[in-house]
């Protein structure tokens, strides 16, 4: 059987998740893999609790619902670490990453955790100093290729300046390209 790698994002509506997840699929196709990228709703309002999911495989395969044992967790908002279990089912050597100015330790320490690896990234204050705007999912992106490995980082920037060449400025492109890099060189 192909080891599938699985990934839940939890985060707030309106920290674009759902675009991360897609495009996480988006460019692990490109590079040659099989990939899903899936959102689950709640109530579909700015601010409310959401999680997305990916699936990402060398081989193909015909599974389609949410992930519940993941091998990655990413968490978008910080505040959701005190009302969302965002480690249930997460596997014994697991990833977590986590935007956060806290460190690993303090991250491991609130969420209990004895196993996996924890990560953090500032990828808030990365967003607000590339971009303008508090959207963390950018440097989010290359905290996930940092830590996980499962995409290249060439392969998200080239994403970024392809499908975002038609929608926005060359100055909104080179900051969500400062902020991926950033968020690669600056999680911990």
């Amino acid at each position: 059987m192909a080891k599938i790698s699985e990934i839940r994002w939890h985060a707030r509506g309106g920290q674009g998740t759902m675009l991360a997840a897609r495009m996480l699929a988006r460019i692990a196709i490109a590079e040659g893999k099989y990939a899903q990228g899936m959102p689950e709703f709640g109530p579909e309002r700015m601010g409310a609790p959401v999680r997305a999911y990916n699936r990402i495989s060398n081989d193909n395969f015909s599974l389609y619902c949410a992930v519940v044992n993941p091998d990655a967790v990413v968490v978008l908002d910080p505040s959701l670490l005190d009302s969302v279990n965002v480690t249930e089912g997460l596997n014994k050597n697991g990833i977590i990453i986590v935007n956060t100015i806290l460190s690993p330790s303090q991250i491991r320490d609130k969420l209990k955790l004895t196993d996996g690896k924890v990560c953090t990234v500032d990828a808030t204050g990365i967003s607000i100093a590339t971009l303008g705007r508090a959207i963390p999912n950018t440097p989010m992106m290359g905290a996930i290729v940092k830590t996980t490995g499962i995409v290249t980082l060439d392969g998200v920037l080239k994403d970024i300046k392809h499908t975002f060449t038609e929608k926005f400025s060359p100055k909104v492109i080179e900051g969500n390209l400062n902020a991926i890099k950033r968020g690669y060189e600056e999680v911990k």
